[in-house]
């Protein structure tokens, strides 16, 4: 089971890689292209989600944790160490105050308007 420190470094990193995936210029490109693959058919339940997921810092979020927190288990030598329902609920913890740091940044942002 990962520990508080460990908890919070993973938040700092999904909140970021987070905003990276979602709103900075760097990716613009890429998304440009799933925008465009959407636009051409609109109807596509697939093209849809792909388009929600990167637009989304709640679902980009969720998924980017996840990574993030897998990775960490592995490299670390921990994942073998605990059931995998506890990772799970590592997984919400993780995702959880990545999400609280992404709410708090808007929130700022729109203080400072």
């Amino acid at each position: 089971m990962i520990d508080a420190l460990e908890l919070a470094l993973l938040a700092f990193a999904g909140y970021r890689a987070t905003q990276l995936a979602v709103h900075d210029t760097i990716l613009d490109p890429a998304r440009a292209v799933v925008f465009d693959w959407h636009s051409r058919n609109t109807d596509s339940t697939v093209r849809s989600a792909a388009v929600t997921l990167i637009s989304c810092p709640y679902c980009m979020g969720w998924w980017i944790s996840g990574a993030l927190l897998a990775t960490w288990l592995l490299v670390t030598g921990q994942f073998d160490q605990a059931p995998l329902l506890v990772h799970g609920v590592e997984w919400f913890a993780v995702a959880g105050a990545a999400v609280l740091l992404n709410r708090i940044d808007d929130t700022l942002g729109e203080v400072g308007k």
